[in-house]
């Protein structure tokens, strides 16, 4: 590293990504401080940083969310630098440019630039100005005759949110009788959700795959791409199993879609880590979005470039010049990634809050944990139900998928609901193993998934946390709400 000016980081966030951040901190040797709200009092991100500060209670716009709280923690401890992490205020300009106007340094790119890449319609027409691919639709606000604008881009079409993200204030649109009631309900929605209702209308590609291209970018101009990560995985539009690299496409156009995420990036005076999200189909690529954050799924990237995404957003950050040239990032091997969510995917995937009873870790090469949580700890429905990231690496995607699969056997999670059992029958689906999927994946393929059946080694597990003493392949009861046993499958994580 040059000449130090972080010091000490404040990590405006909680769970996996804050523990996340701080181990990367403890190799630099750069001091850390955890902020946290009422209900986060004994979580592992508060244990792990050499400072921790309440800031208010559950509800995240009295705590994560208030900028004025997190600066003030900031400036309460001597930090030098505020890290967002992803999700809370990560992609928020306004918080960006308080930070910076508060004497702080901003982990992550400028506030101009955050607020440009997050409107949906700017960021699409910046795009097409300097020469990336973009999805067929309107390029500014819905005014004026909407229905001649859709019948130009033509059916299906997808009505978005301009400020959107996470499938908030979206609406697929078959013909135009469904138009105006689909415009209302995603002007509602993004209303709520982001305090802005400007809409886009674009053409719907019906079976596409979700590819993103990472990439960094220093504060000098230089900006490189470590590859992509497939993450057509999704259930609501949200991601939870990703891998790099993709294996839908070749070489050929792997290096196109390198350079057109630079060429974005480029296009908007980027610094730090950031991710151009693509569409693919049929052989063609579209500029979706950019996430101006570090993205949950760095991990695979980190594990196939060997790269430590984190650790290079705080030495741009602290002014340092990217000594990486493009031709010095390869890819080796695969590697994959599930998100161990607390939800229930047989009820359409609803949060499932509780205590955790009991938590065993797989370990052994190349599987990595990202966690977020510890045994005794309560999952509050207060926050996005992610756990933990588990992490895969190995020297080709079957042998990886493998390897997953196996982790995932030895993921042990009781005391509430997990998606665990039914990330594992992701691994086994023949279609995932061929890589014969797109964003439909889900819907198509598990519509109606419960919970595997019952196997004796997954009851002698489940005994770990209880006080039963015997086992059964009969159905068990407990009068303990928080016994495995009284759980209708969230236990069975050995399945």
């Amino acid at each position: 590293m040059g000449q130090i000016v972080i010091r000490k980081i404040l990590i405006a966030n909680r769970g996996e990504i804050a523990c996340r951040i701080i181990k990367a901190c403890n190799e630099m040797g750069v001091k850390t401080v955890a902020i946290y709200s009422e209900v986060d009092s004994d979580a592992p991100h508060v244990m792990m940083a050499d400072e921790a500060v309440e800031i208010g209670p559950a509800n995240p716009s009295e705590s994560y969310l208030n900028f004025d709280k997190v600066v003030m923690a900031a400036k309460k401890t001597n930090a030098d630098a505020i890290h967002p992490g992803y999700g809370f205020l990560s992609e928020n300009g306004d918080f960006a440019q308080h930070v910076q106007d508060s004497d702080l340094i901003f982990i992550g790119p400028e506030p101009s630039t955050i607020k440009s890449m997050g409107d949906k319609s700017e960021s699409k027409k910046m795009m097409a100005k300097a020469g990336v691919p973009t999805i067929p639709g309107s390029d500014g606000e819905l005014v004026g005759n909407i229905d001649a604008m859709a019948r130009d881009i033509g059916y299906p079409l997808m009505v978005k949110a301009a400020a959107g993200g996470g499938g908030k204030g979206m609406r697929v649109v078959k013909d135009p009788e469904e138009l105006e009631s689909a415009i209302e309900g995603a002007k509602n929605e993004a209303r709520n959700s982001f305090g802005n209702d400007t809409l886009i209308l674009e053409k719907f590609l019906d079976n596409p795959r979700h590819i993103e291209v990472q990439i960094l970018g220093d504060q000098k101009g230089n900006i490189i791409h470590l590859y992509e990560r497939e993450c057509s995985i999704q259930r609501r539009h949200q991601k939870i199993v990703e891998e790099s690299p993709s294996p839908a496409i070749t070489n050929k156009l792997r290096k196109e879609m390198g350079a057109a995420a630079v060429k974005a990036a480029k296009a908007a005076d980027y610094s730090n880590a950031g991710t151009v999200e693509f569409l693919y189909q049929e052989g063609k690529f579209y500029f979706l979005e950019m996430n101006t954050r570090l993205q949950v799924e760095h991990g695979v990237t980190e594990m196939v470039c060997g790269i430590d995404i984190v650790k290079w957003q705080i030495r741009i950050a602290n002014g340092e010049k990217l000594d990486l040239n493009q031709k010095d990032v390869k890819q080796r091997g695969h590697s994959i990634e599930c998100r161990i969510y607390a939800e229930d995917p047989s009820r359409g995937f609803l949060p499932t809050p509780g205590v955790i009873r009991k938590m065993i870790l797989p370990d052994g090469p190349g599987v990595r944990n990202d966690v977020g949580v510890s045994e005794g700890q309560e999952v509050s429905s207060a926050y996005d139900p992610l756990l933990a990231k588990l992490v895969v690496w190995d020297s080709d995607r079957n042998s990886a998928i493998q390897r997953m699969d196996n982790a995932l056997g030895n993921f042990i999670i009781l005391g509430l609901v997990t998606n665990q059992p039914f990330l594992r029958d992701i691994m086994k689906n023949d279609a995932f193993q061929k890589s014969s999927f797109s964003t439909n994946f889900i819907d198509t393929h598990f519509q109606n998934w419960n919970f595997s059946k019952i196997t004796p080694d997954v009851l002698a597990v489940a005994l770990l946390g209880t006080k039963t003493t015997t086992v059964s392949t009969k159905k068990a009861t407990s009068g303990d709400p928080y016994s495995p046993w009284s759980s209708k499958g969230g236990w069975r994580q050995g399945v």
